[in-house]
């Protein structure tokens, strides 16, 4: 019997959305392999983000956790409605970005995994930085070259920003790469699959705010060095003497941005 949706017509697939960055992934191995990278310790929640026809869905359904999906796009949800009655009541039809989580986890700890839309993968991550406290792990597929920088160490062209905040609170690794041949429609880059397992200890020896205000102002002007790029912090001539203020922003690793946030308190400057 062919399901059916709530208007009661019968349920095709989904056709994908370029304005949603929506890319249909149809190779079985791959959705399975995503769904296993999740280690399932430390939580009995999982949120996924834009299951779209729930490929990858099926599987984290087989698992010994409580699934929910979120999806902004109506025409999955129904299909999603449709075809996966497990999920009864677990559709939150809403945009992950916008949407406050504690509605329904509560301050409870949960994962989150997805293929997720490139043109807001980076937003989501950002956005689960915030719930930090909740996500002990995150792991999904990203444009590759996304990944990468996640995953990325000092030193490196791609290094900024996204790197230094997420492995601050997260030990991040690159699991494998993915072919665009298996997605429906196939997108113009490659994919790669990342996971994010929040460290054991993940506050920060200095003021969270002021971490993230001198991580942001530091790679907005990546070409220059600390002692230009950090000028609007106006900050003592002794200070701005220190060495650390010779090197650019990529040559700092995750420590000696917090080592150079605790000398900017020390300063006088507050988050």
């Amino acid at each position: 019997m062919q399901p059916r949706g709530k208007t009661g017509k019968k349920m095709e697939k989904v056709k994908a959305k370029k304005h949603l960055g929506q890319h249909f992934l149809k190779d079985e191995s791959i959705a399975k392999a995503i769904a296993d990278t999740l280690s399932l310790k430390g939580y009995d929640e999982v949120l996924e983000i834009g299951p779209g026809m729930g490929v990858l869905t099926k599987y984290l359904l087989d698992k010994p956790v409580h699934t929910r999906v979120i999806e902004i796009d109506t025409e999955s949800v129904a299909y999603l409605d449709a075809n996966y009655p497990k999920l009864k009541d677990n559709i939150i039809s809403e945009d992950f970005l916008k949407y406050n989580i504690n509605q329904i986890y509560e301050n409870k700890q949960f994962a989150i995994i997805g293929n997720f839309p490139y043109n807001i993968s980076s937003q989501i991550v950002f956005r689960t930085l915030e719930f930090r406290d909740q996500i002990p792990e995150f792991s999904g597929m990203f444009q590759k070259e996304v990944a990468e920088r996640i995953c990325e160490k000092k030193g490196s062209k791609t290094y900024g920003i996204l790197s230094v905040l997420a492995q601050a609170f997260y030990d991040t690794e690159y699991l494998f790469t993915v072919s665009e041949n298996v997605f429906i429609p196939p997108p113009k880059v490659k994919s790669g699959v990342m996971k994010m397992t929040r460290k054991e200890d993940y506050s920060l020896p200095c003021g969270e705010k002021l971490f993230f205000t001198v991580v942001k102002t530091a790679f907005q002007q990546r070409r220059k060095t600390l002692r230009n790029s950090l000028k609007t912090f106006n900050l003592s001539d002794k200070l701005r003497e220190d060495t650390i203020f010779d090197k650019r922003p990529e040559q700092l690793s995750v420590e000696e941005f917090i080592v150079l946030t605790q000398k900017i308190e020390a300063d006088g400057v507050q988050s």
